[in-house]
C-alpha cells in the first residue's frame, strides 16, 4: 500500500509552527524556483532548528550533525559537486546497495529519485541544517587542491596569467571557495591580512571578525593577483591603495563585492565589502523599526520637501535603510535621483549616479547637475563637507526631498555638525525635517536563547530609563549560532523630529543638552531606550544594546 507523501507547509501548520496564512504569504510570494523551507527561512517565520525538530519528529527521519562527521572522501566522486549545492544534499556512506546522504529538505523528493536514478543506490536520507551542508560541500569537494600549490610560483608570466584566469586552476579555486565560505556564515566582509610568515583570511559575521583559516606566505602574491584580475584592479600597481568591484554568481546567488586593496609593510590588505543583490532590502518593516519609530519615519519621507538624514558611523546599516526608503518611494510619478559613492545597489526605475574624482564628479558636481533634472527625490549618499550640505538645502527649499547620510553618534548631534560646517542655523531649521539615527546590534540566536532572570546591573541600567525588567533572554551557544549565544543582526533607532519648539531651540544656538531636553519632552525613543526595550522582547540582550549606545 502506497504511503501519503505529506506536503512541508502542512507539517508546519499542524506543528503550530505557522499559521495557515503565513504559509499563504510564503507560497504566494516566494520566487518559482525557490523552496517553500527557504522561504519561510528568510521570512523569519521559523528557524531552521525548528524546521529540523518538525521534520525529524513528524516523518521519523533522523537528524545529524555534519560538525566532525567521519565523512568517507570516495563517496563526494559518486555525487556531483553542482548537484551537491543545488539541491543542499552531502553523502554520508554507503552501505551494500543504499547510499545515506544528509539533505536539509528530504522532502525534495525529485532530488532523492534524480541521485537514485544517476547512482543507481537506494537512497536514505537524513537531516542536516543548511549551513552545515554547505559548509561540507566547501570544505570537502574543495580543500583538496591547496596541495597543488607549489612553494614556487611560475616563473614564466604566460603561466602565471594562465593560472590567473584557468577555472581550475588551484588560485581560482581557492578564491571561489572563500566567496563561496563567506556567503554561506553571511559575512559582511572578507578580509585578507598579509602577516610576516603567512596570510589570515577572516570573516565579519554579525558585526565581529573571526578568523577563517590561515595560508602559507607563499599563496599571497597570487591570492592577491586573482582578486585584482576579477576586480579590474592594476596587478602592476602594489605601492598606492586602489578600489574596484566584482560581479559574481555563487552557489546560484547574484553577489556584488567592493573591494579595497591598501599596501602594508608585508604586502597588500585586501578588504571586500560583501552585497548580496537577492537578499531583501525593499522592506522597512523588516529593519527592525519600532511601531512609533516607523510611523514617524513613514511620515517624514512622504513630505513633499526638506532633508532627512540618517546618522551612524560606518557598518550601521544606514545604505539599507536608505535603499528601504527609496524603495518605498519608488512609483511611476516620481522622479528619483540619487549619487553615491560606491552605488552599492541598483534599483529598478531610480537613476543612480556614481562619484568620479577623477573626473571632477563629487557629491556637490553630482547634486548640482541633479537638480536640473527635473527630480522629486533627491538621495546624496553622505554629506561630508559644507558645499554639498548647502546645495543640499537649496534643493529642499526649492520643493525637493532630499534624503541622505550623516556620520555623527546620535541625532542631536548632527544637527551641531551641520552647523559646525558652517551652516546658518536658521538655514538648518528651514530645511531639516527629521534625523534617525540608527546601530545594529546582534540578535539573540533563536534556537538556544533562554529566559533568565536579569541581574541587579540590569535591573539598575533599566531603572536609570524609567523601565523595569525582570528576565531576560540569553543563548547559552549552540552549532547554528557557532556557539556564540547570537545569529543575526537588528537594528536600534533614533528618530528625531525637528518641530517648532525644536527649530526656535536651534536658531537660539541652544546646547545639545537642551535639545535633548526638548526631544524627550516630545517624545524622542532614544538608542539606549529603543535597545532596552528590544531586550525587554528577548531580541538582543543588555550587553549588546550597551555595547552602541550610551547611557546617561
Amino acid at each position: 500500500m502506497a504511503t501519503t507523501r505529506k506536503r512541508l507547509g502542512d507539517l508546519l501548520v499542524e506543528s503550530g509552527l505557522i499559521t495557515e496564512a503565513q504559509l499563504s504569504t510564503a507560497l504566494e510570494e516566494k520566487p518559482r524556483d525557490q523552496k517553500l523551507g527557504d522561504s519561510l527561512l528568510q521570512r523569519g517565520y521559523i528557524t531552521e532548528q525548528q524546521l529540523i525538530e518538525v521534520l525529524e519528529f513528524q516523518l521519523g527521519i533522523p537528524h545529524v550533525n555534519l560538525y566532525r562527521y567521519p565523512f568517507d572522501p570516495k563517496l563526494f566522486n559518486i555525487v556531483p559537486k553542482e548537484f551537491a549545492k543545488r539541491n543542499s544534499i552531502v553523502p554520508l556512506k554507503a552501505e551494500g546497495d543504499r547510499l545515506f546522504v544528509a539533505m536539509s529538505d528530504p522532502m525534495d523528493y525529485l532530488s532523492v529519485d534524480d541521485l537514485r536514478l544517476s547512482t543507481g543506490f537506494h537512497i536514505e536520507t537524513a537531516i542536516a541544517s543548511k549551513d552545515d551542508i554547505l559548509k561540507t560541500i566547501s570544505k570537502y569537494y574543495d580543500d583538496d587542491f591547496l596541495e597543488e600549490f607549489s612553494v614556487e610560483q611560475p616563473e614564466d608570466k604566460q603561466d602565471q596569467a594562465d593560472e590567473l584566469t584557468d577555472l581550475d586552476s588551484p588560485i581560482v579555486r581557492l578564491v571561489n571557495q572563500v566567496l563561496s565560505s563567506a556567503i554561506t556564515q553571511k559575512a559582511s566582509d572578507i578580509h585578507i591580512d598579509p602577516q610576516e610568515h603567512q596570510v589570515v583570511i577572516r570573516f565579519r559575521v554579525d558585526g565581529l571578525l573571526k578568523t577563517e583559516r590561515y595560508l602559507p606566505k607563499h599563496m599571497q602574491a597570487m591570492l592577491t593577483a586573482r582578486i585584482k584580475i576579477m576586480s579590474g584592479l592594476d596587478i602592476t600597481e602594489s605601492r598606492m591603495p586602489q578600489d574596484g568591484r566584482i560581479k559574481v554568481n555563487i552557489d546560484f546567488r547574484p553577489i556584488d563585492l567592493r573591494v579595497s586593496s591598501l599596501p602594508t609593510v608585508f604586502g597588500e590588505k585586501i578588504v571586500m565589502r560583501i552585497l548580496d543583490l537577492s537578499s531583501s532590502l525593499n522592506d522597512l518593516a523588516k529593519l527592525g523599526f519600532s511601531e512609533a519609530n516607523l510611523q514617524k519615519f513613514l511620515l517624514e519621507i512622504e513630505r513633499p520637501n526638506g532633508i532627512v538624514l540618517i546618522s551612524g558611523p560606518t557598518g550601521s546599516g544606514k545604505s539599507s535603510t536608505l535603499y528601504a526608503a527609496l524603495n518605498k518611494l519608488n512609483q511611476e510619478a516620481v522622479n528619483i535621483i540619487t549619487v553615491e559613492d560606491p552605488v552599492e545597489y541598483q534599483l529598478e526605475g531610480v537613476n543612480q549616479i556614481q562619484v568620479n574624482p577623477a573626473v571632477g564628479l563629487t557629491f556637490a558636481n553630482g547634486l548640482r547637475s541633479i537638480l536640473r533634472q527635473d527630480p522629486d527625490i533627491v538621495m546624496v549618499g553622505e554629506i561630508r563637507d559644507r558645499e554639498t550640505v548647502e546645495i543640499a538645502i537649496r534643493a529642499s527649499l526649492t520643493g525637493h526631498l532630499v534624503l541622505s547620510t550623516i556620520h555623527t553618534n546620535d541625532a542631536v548631534a548632527s544637527i551641531t555638525r551641520l552647523i559646525d560646517m558652517g551652516v546658518e542655523p536658521f538655514l538648518v531649521t528651514a530645511s531639516l525635517n527629521a534625523v534617525i539615527a540608527q546601530r545594529l546590534i546582534r540578535r539573540v540566536c533563536r534556537d538556544c536563547g533562554k529566559p533568565m532572570p536579569a541581574s541587579n546591573r540590569e535591573k539598575e541600567i533599566f531603572a536609570k530609563r524609567h523601565m523595569e525588567i525582570d528576565t531576560i533572554v540569553r543563548g547559552p551557544g549552540c552549532a547554528s549560532c557557532n556557539m556564540t549565544g547570537y545569529r543575526g543582526r537588528v537594528a536600534i533607532h533614533e528618530v528625531l523630529i525637528i518641530n517648532d519648539e525644536m527649530r526656535e531651540a536651534i536658531n537660539n544656538h541652544s546646547t545639545p543638552a537642551k535639545l535633548r531636553e526638548i526631544a524627550t519632552r516630545n517624545g524622542t525613543i532614544f538608542l539606549i531606550d529603543d535597545g532596552l526595550e528590544k531586550v525587554k522582547r528577548g531580541i538582543t540582550t543588555t550587553e549588546e544594546v550597551l555595547r552602541v549606545a550610551l547611557i546617561e
